[in-house]
């Protein structure tokens, strides 16, 4: 009698593409996108596919602010289809997949159908691109912290309450995926107490031959969006780390002189 041979077994790998330059792919993400069957990847991912999986096949599963090619949920039953299948999968995403990605939902959702899946940590937009512009989250003596915020959705009244703790903390607030939003969000920490002359960044399209960096502050933020046709993908840097800033190398060197004072 001929034995069937045992079925292959698949796997999905949770790829954070980084901020959206090639070069900021980690060794991790190379290696798993070269072995892959198959790539699912949407709009924020860096465009590498024909370099790194010209062997997969690649799907566009869509995640465009208010279109999606596919729901969540079908996302994840497809993650598991094709594991189940034998395949090799690689889930790749902009950012890190554990920030503001889903892969949390994506990961349960695996592991609940008996699917392995591992997670390939990626460089962050929120530090990467305030840095690339030459704004640090922290320095001495200006931020000893920083908290990220997601914007994606308006804030409700329980979280408006929350910006009150937000505004006094005195560290940097990095907003991502707030462009829709950012007026609502500036407007609330204003009324709990953040000062309306607090700097404010915008950087569109971080990492791409289209980066854009504008500066203005809380009380001007609604009118620099609007004058600027400001649009996502942007990340949004609310502190006085923004007076560091590539293009504003005397504000630079005053918040330097005052950090050395201190």
């Amino acid at each position: 009698m001929t034995e069937t041979p045992p079925r292959a077994t698949g796997e999905v790998a949770l790829v954070g593409g980084g901020p959206g330059a090639p070069e900021l792919l980690t060794l991790a993400a190379v290696t798993a996108l070269r072995e892959a069957d198959v790539v699912l990847y949407d709009r924020l991912a860096p465009p590498v596919l024909a370099e790194f999986a010209p062997q997969a096949e690649h799907v566009d599963v869509g995640k465009r602010p208010g279109h999606h090619q596919l729901s969540q949920s079908g996302i994840e039953a497809l993650l598991i289809t094709q594991a189940q299948a034998g395949r090799k999968v690689v889930r790749l995403k902009g950012g890190d997949p554990f920030v503001f990605g889903r892969g949390g939902e994506e990961a349960r959702a695996c592991r609940d159908a008996g699917v392995t899946v591992r997670v390939i940590p990626g460089v962050t937009s929120a530090i990467a691109v305030p840095a690339a512009v030459g704004i640090p989250l922290t320095h001495r003596e200006v931020s000893r912290m920083f908290t990220v915020v997601s914007g994606h959705a308006p804030l409700t009244a329980a979280e408006l309450d929350h910006l009150a703790g937000l505004a006094r903390t005195g560290g940097t607030l990095v907003i991502l995926m707030g462009v829709l939003h950012l007026a609502q969000i500036c407007q609330g920490l204003a009324a709990a107490g953040l000062p309306p002359g607090t700097p404010v960044a915008i950087i569109e399209q971080g990492y791409s031959p289209h980066q854009r960096l504008l500066t203005t502050t809380v009380a001007s933020i609604a009118v620099t969006a609007a004058e600027h046709a400001v649009r996502s993908p942007a990340v949004i840097v609310i502190g006085e780390v923004v007076r560091l800033a590539d293009q504003d190398p005397a504000a630079a060197a005053d918040l330097h002189r005052a950090a050395d004072l201190s």
